[in-house]
């Protein structure tokens, strides 16, 4: 088990051969992005789009170029490293995962195009079996909540960069005021709950002083809650779709909702250069 009942739940809906799953989550397992959320269509081809859209928006703010050595950190089902291979060439990708379920269907699916290099392998992001200046870029799409640590990861993120390397991630970041009825999320059993155990307790100014702990400097900070707030429609129709009842995700998952329109839970994308 992963620790992760969302994740259990998508590999069996996957493993059944679940169309509309299958459209919105085999490739990224995260949130989407909207350019004009107001006019967002709810389909899962639509979604899918969206979370493809997240993804690159992701990669434009770390600043990655051709060439590149890039290690995504919780890869997934290998989304965001098919993304990147898609769209730079002459790239070394690695894809990490903790989960060896999710590694394997990352193998299975994205194969590089010519000119491209692609490795998933199992680890800690909290730990990277990597030397010192092995990459250019360092990404974690929507995971850093469930790592064993952010300073730790960090730490890790900054060691394996070269000099100027840039590390870009996206999360849901609390306001100052709410952070602490966010508390709950990172003390419970891992297995409690839809989404498993994750840490929502980093404000803004945390990230700031942990940039600064760490050896990095904040290059770009966005917030895109108004462009992800068409996720949690998509999610509540393809819930009632599938017939999925869950007190759990509808709690958790109506909780991420109203805290994210009264902003009091934002969803950023950072980047980060190692100085």
């Amino acid at each position: 088990m992963s620790g992760l009942p969302y994740f259990d739940a998508l590999l069996e809906q996957l493993n059944l051969h679940n169309p509309a799953v299958e459209l919105a989550f085999g490739r990224h397992v995260h949130w989407g992005y909207w350019s004009n959320p107001d006019r967002a269509e709810r389909s899962p081809e639509a979604f899918a789009q969206a979370a493809e859209q997240l993804t690159r928006e992701l990669c434009l703010a770390s600043g990655m170029q051709d060439g590149d050595r890039v290690l995504d950190a919780g890869c997934g089902f290998g989304g965001t490293v098919a993304s990147i291979d898609e769209n730079y060439i002459d790239m070394d990708i690695i894809g990490l995962n903790i989960d060896p379920r999710q590694l394997a269907r990352a193998r299975s699916r994205v194969r590089p195009k010519t000119g491209n290099r692609i490795r998933f392998i199992p680890g800690n992001a909290c730990a990277l079996p990597f030397a010192d200046d092995s990459f250019d870029v360092v990404t974690a799409v929507e995971c850093i909540f469930h790592f064993p640590g952010r300073q730790r990861f960090f730490e890790e993120a900054h060691r394996v960069l070269i000099p100027g390397g840039r590390l870009a991630i996206s999360d849901f970041v609390p306001v100052a005021l709410f952070a602490p009825a966010t508390a709950w999320t990172a003390v419970r059993p891992g297995n409690t709950g839809f989404f498993g155990r994750c840490n929502l307790r980093c404000t803004r100014t945390g990230y700031h002083r942990l940039a600064k702990e760490t050896g990095f400097v904040i290059e770009t900070e966005r917030d895109i809650t108004a462009n992800t707030l068409p996720t949690y429609s998509f999610l509540r129709g393809l819930g009632r779709e599938l017939g999925f009842i869950s007190p759990s995700a509808v709690f958790e998952t109506g909780f991420a909702e109203c805290t994210s329109r009264l902003r009091l839970l934002r969803y950023l994308l950072f980047s980060f250069r190692a100085s």
